[in-house]
């Protein structure tokens, strides 16, 4: 049965609507008197249907007040139908609407359902007024996306005092007054300049001020105590081809590149690879109360392995700031790999120089997380060495190599990196391998599909050299993803394997959850939430023969391949980040409560935004898990 409500009602319950759901409370305040004036209010009884195909072309827009509607169009499986559900905030038939076609779906009342309805023609204005609006109706949850971490960068600036944040452009930080001098100035004039200025360096450019080189107080050092005479031209005494960043970069890039490279100085450089600037680590972090640099210093820098673990503590505090700057997903994960990769490389050097040099050439390499560069603060190990055992036997090599193995096990668990207890780890004589060895087991994975083969591909798969011949490590993952794309009989297999795990969306309720040992329903972020778009991305990045393991940039990669469309690998790759990014709210909540830090969250405890945009997120790995199924043919 269908009802329709007084004007007034409409325009009672609209308002109240507006001012609560994205993307309607965005509305210029002329465009919601529109949309309110232009609205009925339609109530709905248990079993009805809204609108279905046969209604021709859609002549209304629906959304849902209260309630929750059914949905079922043509699709793939066994049943050939896809099921779906729609609750408040959520509305259609937005492709039919803009498509100017009838619907392909039916929409029916699950339970007695609200709707404001809005005929073609008020729709058609809204989107044809309204930028925020025709947004959400051309890019649905991505525009949502952005309207989130809009609305966290402007808390931030809020608390903060100011406008800027992490995704702020280097040109519009920077100082564009350097001091600058021609390659052959002599060392004593150039000296004599950065006294007058009173600063510690100068930029060497050419005559079209594209800078060829860097001269500072260390170089000077360096002519003193080797006698050179100051009268010698700057090219012969500079740091020449100095690194740069150009005036659109970010300043989150300028603070990874200046902690990576270790330097207090970046210069900026237009689109045309002239000078513009330079930015100080001061003049970022100054804004930012976040110091990067400081903290990879600390790391680095750490005599001992106390010192190392009070330097790691500190990482904690930084992920919660940046998070609170507005950072992005990809930006944080980036930082935190930064900070681990630092971390290892330290932890093994510091062990190096406890036991002494096991007197073998080996490198560190980091699977499963850590391999795609996607940690969170919550981590455990995941290991190996690749070794060049010479003329010994690997046998002799593996039995010196195991006790150092262990004890570096032992340093990165007491900075937090808990050890595994499935035994991933280097000191695990399985997982401390020659290059023949190494190759010898993934051809064993890739060539006999068994369901233990097929778990440990999901954690050796994704892989990255961090410490030692870091060539060898790369020509590795070179050599394991020519393997697994010469194997189809594996990749179908690895595809197959990886539907078993089913985005949370339930066909009674919007998500699947289960109940945890203090009676709350939760759902697993990592293994439901996570784990369809980094095994997919893996599986079709093998096949492809994409030499990467970062899940974000492996869908890059499949658009470059031409096995996924840009706008598909875009709404996937921001899919994925959202649910990284409510896990990571979550680590942050535990951490801040005290709590044992997990990834299962109770989804009741979002809010309507959050809780939406999630269940598209799930929406779009089901989606994924889809093109999976058509690419292998499943």
């Amino acid at each position: 049965m269908v009802g329709a409500n007084a004007g007034t009602d409409a325009t009672a319950v609209g308002r109240e609507f507006l001012k609560d759901n994205a993307p309607f409370d965005r509305l210029p305040k002329g465009l919601q008197r529109y949309f309110l004036e232009h609205c009925e209010l339609r109530d709905y009884t248990a079993g009805t249907v809204i609108l279905e195909p046969a209604a021709g072309r859609a002549p209304h827009f629906y959304v849902i007040v209260e309630g929750r509607v059914d949905a079922e169009r043509p699709g793939g499986g066994e049943s050939g139908v896809e099921r779906f559900q729609l609750e408040t905030g959520e509305n259609f038939p937005m492709a039919a609407m803009i498509g100017q076609r009838a619907t392909r779906t039916v929409y029916r009342a699950g339970t007695n359902v609200r709707c404001l309805r809005l005929a073609r023609s008020a729709f058609e204005h809204l989107i044809s007024e309204s930028a925020v609006f025709r947004d959400y109706c051309l890019r649905g949850v991505s525009s949502l996306l952005d309207q989130v971490q809009q609305d966290i960068q402007q808390h931030a600036a809020g608390n903060l005092g100011g406008d800027s944040t992490l995704d702020t452009p280097l040109g519009d930080l920077m100082k564009g007054d350097p001091l600058t001098c021609a390659p052959g100035t002599p060392v004593r004039g150039a000296v004599e300049a950065m006294h007058e200025r009173k600063v510690g360096s100068v930029l060497v450019t050419d005559d079209d001020n594209r800078p060829r080189g860097i001269f500072t107080l260390h170089d000077l050092r360096a002519v003193v105590a080797g006698g050179s005479d100051l009268d010698e031209p700057l090219s012969t005494v500079m740091t020449g081809d100095p690194l740069t960043l150009d005036t659109d970069t970010y300043a989150f890039e300028a603070i990874v590149e200046m902690a990576r490279h270790r330097i207090r100085h970046m210069i900026i450089t237009d689109h045309a690879g002239r000078l513009a600037g330079v930015i100080s680590e001061r003049d970022i972090f100054a804004l930012q109360r976040i110091n990067l640099v400081h903290l990879t210093r600390s790391i680095t820098g750490a005599e001992g392995v106390d010192a190392l673990v009070h330097a790691r503590s500190q990482v904690g505090a930084l992920i919660d700031s940046m998070m609170a700057h507005g950072a992005g997903v990809e930006q944080i994960t980036r930082i935190i790999t930064l900070l681990n990769d630092r971390t290892v490389t330290r932890a093994i050097e510091l062990v190096l120089e406890e036991r002494g040099d096991p007197g073998v050439p080996f490198t560190w390499i980091a699977f499963g997380s850590e391999g795609r560069s996607e940690q969170t603060r919550v981590t455990d190990q995941d290991n190996g060495i690749l070794f060049d055992p010479g003329a010994e036997s690997p046998e002799t090599v593996r039995e010196r190599l195991l006790p150092t193995a262990w004890r570096i096990n032992e340093v990165l668990d007491a900075c937090g990196f808990t050890l595994c207890t499935g035994n991933v780890m280097a000191s695990n004589p399985n997982l401390c391998l020659s290059l023949a060895e190494w190759e010898d087991t993934f051809r064993g994975m890739v060539g006999s599909a068994t369901p233990e083969n097929l778990l440990n591909s999901t954690i050796y798969f994704d892989f990255r050299p961090i410490w030692g011949d870091l060539a060898a490590g790369e020509a590795l993952h070179q050599r394991v993803v020519e393997i697994a794309a010469g194997n189809s009989v594996f990749l179908h297999t690895l595809a197959g394997n990886c539907l078993a795990i089913k985005p949370p969306l339930g066909v009674f309720r919007d998500f699947v959850t289960d109940k945890d040992d203090d009676g709350v329903n939760r759902l697993d972020l990592k293994v439901r939430g996570l784990t369809p778009f980094v095994d997919a991305a893996r599986v079709m990045a093998l096949q492809a023969g994409i030499v990467e393991s970062n899940t974000p940039a492996r869908f890059r990669g499949l658009v470059e391949a031409g096995v996924l469309s840009a706008e598909d690998a875009g709404a996937f790759e921001r899919s994925f980040a959202f649910v990284q990014l409510l896990r990571m709210r979550e680590h942050q909540r535990q951490a801040a409560a005290g709590e044992a830090m997990g990834n299962r969250l109770d989804p009741d405890e979002l809010n309507p935004m959050d809780r939406r945009i999630l269940k598209e997120a799930f929406r779009e790995a089901r989606r994924l898990q889809k093109k999976l199924e058509l690419r292998f043919q499943l």
